[in-house]
């Protein structure tokens, strides 16, 4: 288990340490991820974190360094932080090296260190209200306004395969968007070239110049202080990726780290890619296959992975969005402490009644957790998750089976959920049948701590028996395993 900080305790380590260069900083930590459109699916995502200080200044994060010393970096997205920097510098970047990284909301509260690779992290539940203003902005040199403001307002409608259902749906009635509306479309002060710029043929959209022209020429219409979340829609292209994360800055006298996404038409035309970058918003980081590569669009089980393979398609909003896995859902505060269930390694071998993630009232677990060992290394951990998925409904009707789903969590410091794939070598996307576990099926974990059969089907999902990685046992003796 990890120590308690407080910040002033932090700080005291610090001059008690006597690093020469070592600082400690508090701001607000802004995570963007770019993310390509459909024609440009295996090019690789784009990360950026960003610490923003109170006075403005902005401090660009070396990605792994501050994935390593915050344990779970996702779970501080848009939140207030604190910043221990190192003497020495990273050999990726040359950017300042990060001992740790740990929430500062409450700076007299006691803050976690670093996680300790579980589950229940330390992320913020996201609950209620979450009302989001859409804001169409013109460059000044692009007439065309693709959709009508309307448009944009009805996406959050309460109807299925609007906004407002589905993020309803999917974090079960956890959350709601009531209030969220659009307005525009605004000409921007200057041409896309102004924004988006070239640098050794490759083009890099200025998005905080985006964030603040569009919403300065809104600000007369919108109250900023009543909105946690900014959806950005541009009548031209912006540097090939579509962009959700986050703004930190005063709007409408208002100092917050804003829930913001930006989009292309491509994006805004349909809800799955603009759901993938308010799930960004909302802090979801990727999640991921197990096939290694460097593809993060390759698992159809997430919006938050692959949004366009295994998509119900809508005649009005285009491609909608599939569920998020259990590991998001949770992440956000959405999972019931009665719908989760941990085992840890080496526990005597337990059998468990699943019901299916997208459930509403469920009565049995959702989310099961398999935890392996401490590691010696504080900042990391790793643990498998373990849903039942179907296809059935407004969002989830084309997912490739009825199955048990793993993913694996924490490697590399990632904390993303990468779906396990009974087949070798895993297949470029997990949509196949290696990682769908069916009845009479069982998985190893690669670490050989767990073994998971699939026992039997429910009504509501499947009864699964958890086992060590050297028993594949159900009811009736030794079962077959995916080969």
């Amino acid at each position: 288990m990890k120590g308690i900080w407080t910040i002033a305790a932090l700080l005291a380590l610090l001059l008690v340490s006597g690093g020469a260069q070592a600082q400690l900083l508090q701001g607000g930590l802004e995570l963007r991820w770019g993310d390509p459109g459909p024609a440009d699916r295996h090019v690789a995502s784009k990360f950026e974190a960003i610490l923003v200080l109170d006075n403005g200044a902005r401090i660009a994060l070396d990605p792994d360094e501050a994935r390593r010393g915050a344990g779970d970096l996702y779970a501080l997205a848009n939140r207030r932080v604190a910043v221990q920097f190192s003497s020495r510098k990273s050999t990726a970047t040359g950017r300042r090296a990060i001992e740790a990284i740990v929430p500062a909301d409450h700076v007299e509260a006691p803050i976690p260190h670093v996680l300790t690779g579980k589950a229940d992290g330390v992320a913020k539940a996201v609950l209620g209200a979450t009302r989001w203003i859409s804001i169409a902005c013109r460059f000044s040199d692009i007439a065309e306004e693709q959709k009508t403001v309307q448009f944009f307002r009805d996406q959050y409608g309460e109807s299925e395969g609007q906004l407002g259902h589905y993020w309803r749906e999917v974090s079960y009635n956890k959350i709601n968007l009531t209030g969220s509306d659009a307005v525009g479309w605004y000409a921007l002060p200057n041409p896309r070239s102004h924004y988006v710029t070239e640098t050794d043929g490759k083009e890099k959209a200025n998005l905080n110049a985006l964030f603040d022209d569009c919403t300065a020429a809104a600000d007369a219409d919108v109250n900023f202080s009543q909105v946690i979340g900014v959806n950005l829609m541009f009548n031209g292209d912006l540097d090939g990726y579509a962009w959700g994360g986050g703004r930190c800055r005063v709007l409408d006298g208002v100092n917050r780290c804003w829930s913001s996404t930006w989009n292309p038409p491509w994006s805004f035309n349909n809800l799955a890619p603009l759901a993938h970058e308010m799930g960004h918003g909302y802090g979801l980081p990727h999640s991921d296959n197990s096939d290694g590569d460097d593809d993060t669009y390759d698992n159809p089980w997430d919006v938050m992975s692959d949004s366009w393979r295994n998509a119900v398609t809508d005649p009005t909003y285009g491609s909608r969005p599939k569920h998020v896995n259990i590991l998001q859902r949770d992440r956000l505060g959405w999972v019931e402490a009665a719908r989760k269930r941990t085992i840890a390694s080496g526990s005597a071998r337990t059998r468990v009644t699943l019901d299916y993630a997208s459930m509403v009232g469920a009565s049995n677990v959702q989310m099961l957790v398999l935890q392996t060992p401490a590691s010696p290394d504080p900042y990391r951990g790793t643990f498998y998750t373990v849903e039942a998925r179907r296809p059935v409904g407004a969002y989830e009707g084309r997912l490739a089976g009825d199955a048990v789903i793993i993913h694996l969590v924490g490697s590399d410091y990632r904390f993303e959920a990468e779906s396990q794939d009974a087949d070798w070598p895993p297949a470029d996307r997990s949509n196949n049948e290696g990682s769908m576990f069916k009845v009479g099926e069982a998985w190893v974990s690669p670490d050989g701590l767990f073994s998971v059969y699939v026992e039997s089907k429910t009504t509501n999902g499947f009864v699964v028996v958890i086992g060590d990685g050297g028993r594949i046992t159900g009811g009736n003796g030794l079962r077959r395993v995916k080969q």
